[in-house]
């Protein structure tokens, strides 16, 4: 006989009833947690100090490689730098310069020539940064 009164055979009984483990707090602070920390990361990466849009690039010879791109930059009163590189078929970097960019417009378009030590097929805005 169990303790209801009844004479059916019960695990409750035999082994004891373990209460039910308390998961949903640790879960829903987890949740919120998550939650919040995604909406911060939206909004923080959501206006990039530069957007750097790539127009063209041509290998004028062996020696020299041009790039034309366009940058807008969030704060136009500060100065900054670009690295630019060329690299060629093997991406392999075979030339690198840092472009300077004096503070001034907001959005513009720059057209620089980067030097290669051997013929490049590729020419990229690897990064800008705030000076």
């Amino acid at each position: 006989m169990n303790s209801k009164g009844s004479s059916e055979f019960s695990y409750e009984d035999r082994y004891g009833v373990k209460p039910a483990r308390g998961w949903k707090l640790p879960a829903t602070i987890i949740a919120i947690t998550g939650i919040i920390w995604v909406f911060w990361a939206g909004l923080f990466h959501a206006q990039p100090e530069f957007r750097i849009t790539l127009i063209s690039f041509s290998v004028v010879s062996d020696e020299e490689t041009s790039i034309r791109y366009a940058i807008q930059r969030n704060d136009p009163s500060t100065p900054a730098t670009c690295t630019l590189q060329a690299r060629d078929f093997a991406k392999n970097i075979v030339g690198e310069i840092e472009d300077e960019i004096a503070p001034g417009r907001a959005s513009f378009e720059r057209t620089t020539s980067i030097p290669t030590r051997s013929e490049a097929v590729t020419a990229i805005v690897a990064r800008c940064r705030v000076k």
